[in-house]
């Protein structure tokens, strides 16, 4: 079983619901339920390339999204589970090849402390389906000075004006 996620606010300086876990641990209320699937059924919905960044924690290569260059206004969601996870009015060009985001929606993605590099990092995952998307870094521009470098094979663009999908079930 995957260590548990810490929902948005265990971050110093991120906005959130506070400390908790999108996979047990106390309760919050939220606007949505977690979604649990088999690795089997997981690979069934995603591409091989999504599959490895959302469920096996894998990293796509720099500056092959073409999301890194997405500039329409609209919102960015998990492309596991269809939940919102960014707004376009957070994300900004870093130059290090991943789109990236100074702040993700409230309450809807978890962190972990990640030593896969030895140094410490802040992992972050959706908050419903427990989907890989990224990093973040305290090297970002105001207002909050993070970069949420977010791999785009996770993220699934959806423009203003174009209707959500409904929650993957």
């Amino acid at each position: 079983m995957a260590p548990p996620l810490a929902l948005l606010g265990a971050i110093p300086g991120a906005s959130g619901v506070g400390a908790g876990s999108a996979r047990g641990g106390p309760s919050r209320a939220q606007e949505f339920e977690p979604l649990e699937k088999t690795e089997k059924e997981w690979r069934e919905i995603l591409s091989p390339e999504a599959y490895a960044v959302l469920r096996k924690e894998d990293t796509e290569r720099a500056f092959t999204s073409p999301l890194n260059d997405e500039k329409r206004s609209g919102t960015f969601i998990c492309a596991g589970c269809f939940l919102p996870l960014f707004s376009s009015t957070t994300k900004f060009d870093s130059g290090t090849g991943w789109p990236s985001f100074t702040s993700a929606l409230e309450g809807r993605v978890g962190t972990k402390r990640d030593f896969k590099l030895i140094w410490p990092r802040t992992e972050y995952h959706c908050g419903r389906c427990g989907g890989h998307q990224g990093h973040i870094f305290k090297d970002g521009p105001e207002p909050t000075g993070q970069r949420w470098c977010n791999n785009g094979v996770a993220l699934v663009f959806v423009k203003d004006g174009e209707e959500l999908p409904e929650l993957r079930t």
